[in-house]
């Protein structure tokens, strides 16, 4: 059977730790999660982008939303959201990349017919639907 007493201590004092720690601090630590939680999806097989992306757009919203506010840390948060960004636009152009050669062996014309880019958009960027920059 649980103690509700000592359960009720454990979580008072959990508390009185939390009201003692800069908000910076804490927001920090949930910026960290984020770019841990999309590094987890990005690195399985298959990557679940649309997963990582919502990770990665969340982690992009409080880190630019609260741009100078965020204490020391920052800088290493702003150097992890480019990382995990870059791995991110890395990650869709290998997978565009080979849907592009799956779907058209060497020799045969690009799926978008004579002249289209090898992703088949018009631009050639292949980054439609990456999170934002």
């Amino acid at each position: 059977m649980v103690d509700r007493d000592a359960l009720n201590q454990q979580v008072d004092e959990m508390r009185r730790e939390l009201a003692g720690t800069p908000a910076e601090v804490v927001v920090a630590n949930h910026c960290y999660g984020l770019f841990e939680l999309a590094a987890v999806y990005l690195s399985q097989d298959p990557p679940l982008v649309d997963q990582a992306r919502l990770a990665i757009d969340a982690f992009g919203a409080v880190v630019d939303g609260l741009r100078d506010r965020l204490g020391e840390a920052e800088p290493s948060l702003r150097d992890g959201l480019s990382q995990i960004r870059l791995a991110f636009v890395q990650i869709e152009q290998a997978r565009t990349e080979a849907r592009t050669e799956a779907t058209n062996p060497p020799g045969s014309e690009p799926a978008g017919g004579p002249g289209s880019t090898p992703n088949g958009s018009p631009n050639g960027s292949g980054t439609e639907g990456s999170p934002t920059t």
